[in-house]
C-alpha cells in the first residue's frame, strides 16, 4: 500500500465524520508504519503525521480537533466543519 498526503487526509477525514472510529485509524496508522510504502518526496512529513496518528489511542497523546486541523494543514488540506440539526 502507498501513503500519500490524500490516503492520509482521506483515513483523518473519516474519523472526523465519525465513519470509523479512533481504533479503526490507529490500526491503520500503526500498519501503515509497518508495511506501507511511503511518497519518497514527501516520506518524513508523511511518517510524522502517520507516527502521531499510531498513539493517537494512549490517553497521554489522545487527539484533539486542533491536532487534525494542524495535521491535515501540514498535508496541504483544511477542515470545514458543518452543524446540522440532529
Amino acid at each position: 500500500m502507498l501513503i500519500t498526503r490524500q490516503s492520509i487526509a482521506q483515513k483523518l477525514a473519516a474519523y472526523l465524520r465519525h465513519e470509523i472510529p479512533l481504533a479503526a485509524l490507529v490500526d491503520w496508522a500503526e500498519r501503515a508504519m509497518l508495511e506501507a510504502e511511503f511518497d519518497e518526496s514527501e516520506s518524513t512529513a508523511l511518517r510524522d503525521v502517520i507516527a502521531r496518528l499510531g498513539v493517537a489511542d494512549v490517553r497521554a497523546f489522545g487527539l484533539t480537533w486542533e491536532e487534525c486541523d494542524a495535521m491535515l494543514r501540514n498535508l496541504g488540506f483544511t477542515a470545514h466543519v458543518e452543524v446540522v440539526a440532529a
